[in-house]
């Protein structure tokens, strides 16, 4: 139960933490559920990627009407793709507004991301990032782009034209200080042209549930040929803690940055810190707790972007304390124990990392293929 009387969901707003839908459906917007959500949920923003898109538009008849429209202008697959999806994240912008008045534009955002086909093409993304921006044209958008060596530079660039930015697909500690660095060079370089850097927002998204998923498979496999009754038991224990000690010690080194000099420095001058979003974060494995990577993740300056099933499984008995940076010497020791028991941190975010890139890639692929079937059949039945 809350302390406030509402929900546990209120409870994370007081820790410093904004719970962002993982989600993105017109009917959801147009029917005044989403609005709903904002006022009972404690929700501060949403977020949408590729494969959200396929399930909204493939997956339902909500945008036919519109794709038969957008095909008989002309436009082809990709074309038709974009207008859907600006139409929808500028309309879920508008809901979100008063969000973003009333905490001065702290939050309230609504993230649309650069074409997955675009992860390796840093001169392509801070082009499509700038098109993004343009044409939904509204305050409270931020565009996503992924972390990738390619991506670094068209984030630091985007920035500081002054663009709100969604960096994601992070994994690794190394990848994740790398675009806060990013940030701050950005803002240092627009502030030292005497530009303003108060009200450009960024959310670096550092993925959760993915990691165990993978460190699972690989300790379940080894445990399963082992013979040693203290090794099997190490393995065991092991499983379902890397992914939470991963993130636990990225947010340790989000506080040593964001309170080091170069920072405090454009602090002094309005700039807000790049706040770490925690992303997949609903549990994959049946045997865990379903709001586990949510409860161990809890602190200040953090977001967390949720599918709805698990916003609702939280405000119904999600536990609320802050747990990011309880005990970072024990997050360190799980890191140790998993390197020392044969395996590589490294190369698990490295395999989930190629693993992302493809999997959005996939999606957005089917989407447009199913966005063409959908335009072949309007056009058959005429």
């Amino acid at each position: 139960m809350s302390t406030n009387g509402k929900n546990p969901l209120y409870d994370l707003l007081a820790q410093g933490q904004s719970v962002w839908l993982d989600s993105i459906q017109r009917k959801q917007i147009q029917s005044g559920e989403l609005k709903k959500l904002i006022e009972t949920m404690a929700l501060r923003g949403e977020t949408s990627n590729p494969s959200i898109f396929e399930k909204a538009i493939v997956g339902s008849t909500d945008y036919d009407e519109d794709i038969r429209a957008l095909a008989a202008q002309g436009k082809d697959t990709l074309a038709i793709y974009e207008a859907l999806a600006t139409d929808d994240v500028r309309a879920a912008c508008d809901v979100f507004r008063p969000v973003y008045d009333e905490s001065n534009g702290g939050d309230g955002f609504v993230s649309i991301e650069v074409s997955p086909r675009l992860a390796h093409d840093t001169q392509g993304t801070i082009e499509e990032v700038k098109r993004l921006w343009q044409t939904v044209n509204r305050p409270n958008l931020m565009v996503k782009i992924p972390g990738t060596p390619e991506g670094a530079p068209a984030i630091q660039e985007s920035l500081y034209r002054g663009l709100n930015i969604n960096i994601t697909l992070l994994f690794s500690v190394h990848a994740y200080e790398q675009v806060i660095w990013a940030y701050i060079s950005a803002l240092e370089r627009r502030a030292q042209e005497g530009k303003p850097i108060d009200r450009i927002a960024s959310v670096a998204s550092f993925f959760v549930s993915r990691i165990d998923t993978l460190a699972d498979k690989w300790l379940g496999d080894a445990s399963a040929r082992e013979l040693d009754p203290q090794r099997y038991e190490e393995l065991e224990d092991l499983q379902g803690k890397l992914a939470i000690a991963n993130a636990q010690i990225a947010y340790e080194h989000f506080n040593e940055i964001f309170s080091g000099e170069r920072w405090l420095a454009l602090q002094a001058k309005g700039a807000r810190v790049q706040r770490p979003l925690w992303a997949s974060t609903s549990t994959k494995n049946p045997s865990y707790r379903d709001v586990m990577y949510v409860e161990t993740l809890i602190g200040p300056h953090t977001v967390n972007t949720l599918p709805l099933e698990t916003i609702k499984a939280f405000a119904d008995h999600g536990v609320v304390a802050r747990t990011v940076d309880a005990d970072y010497s024990a997050a360190h020791e799980i890191v140790n124990r998993f390197n020392a028991a044969g395996f590589s941190l490294d190369a698990v975010t490295d395999q989930v990392l190629k693993e992302g890139v493809v999997k959005f890639d996939e999606a957005f692929n089917q989407l447009l293929a199913g966005i063409e079937k959908k335009s072949k059949e309007m056009n058959n039945a005429e």
